[in-house]
């Protein structure tokens, strides 16, 4: 029988620890999350490879070190109220969830959204809200959010979730092409018009869809 506890630990201390992550909070995390809950049957025994993982209405559910970059950039804590746009299969919400004490997270397809729904329920992460709508409006009744996480990339940071963090509060977003290349950024508000921005390194992202990306 397949040892996932097994293979959670190796992938959290070779393939997240190994690469330089040091969170605490992050390490933890996914060291809790059971990344084989989030894929289909098929491929489970593949949930602790470091790749994505393709998912239904052809999209896949991220690298485990491209979440935890993310995560550790958002520097997200245990009193943090944090935005996620694009949930996917809900394993990055998941993560955030045993780390902030509220998590939001928006869906666009519906199909996605459901089952993501159904496994928080499954696993008892209460702390998570879902909502199938267009991320790029972000969830305004909700904030203002100490970080927002985008799973997507855009050519430029919707101003709506730019509006939504608070001042100190971390944008972490894919920018760049969809053919092209694309880096991963990080957003910090210093004021309600100022951000100081950080590349993250490259990375590649499905595009940001909505009226407002």
């Amino acid at each position: 029988m397949f040892d996932f506890v097994r293979a959670r630990k190796r992938m959290v201390d070779v393939d997240i620890t190994g690469r330089g992550i040091s969170s605490h909070h992050v390490l933890q995390a996914m060291q809790k999350v059971p990344r084989e809950q989030f894929v289909d049957a098929w491929l489970k025994e593949s949930a602790y490879e470091d790749r994505p993982l393709p998912i239904a209405e052809g999209q896949t559910i991220s690298q485990p070190y491209i979440v935890a970059v993310m995560l550790e950039a958002a520097d997200i804590k245990p009193e943090s109220r944090v935005l996620e746009i694009g949930a996917g299969s809900g394993y990055a919400a998941a993560v955030m969830s045993r780390i902030a004490e509220q998590v939001y997270t928006i869906e666009r397809h519906a199909v996605l959204g459901e089952s993501a729904r159904k496994r928080f329920e499954k696993l008892d992460y209460d702390n998570i809200q879902l909502r199938i709508d267009d991320g790029t409006k972000g969830w305004p009744e909700a904030g203002p959010f100490d970080a927002i996480i985008v799973a997507a990339s855009g050519q430029s940071a919707p101003q709506a979730l730019k509006e939504q963090l608070k001042i100190g509060g971390r944008l972490i977003i894919p920018l760049g092409d969809e053919f092209q290349s694309q880096e991963l950024v990080r957003m910090i508000r210093i004021n309600k018009v100022r951000f100081d921005e950080e590349s993250l390194g490259a990375v590649r992202f499905v595009p940001l869809l909505g009226k407002r990306g």
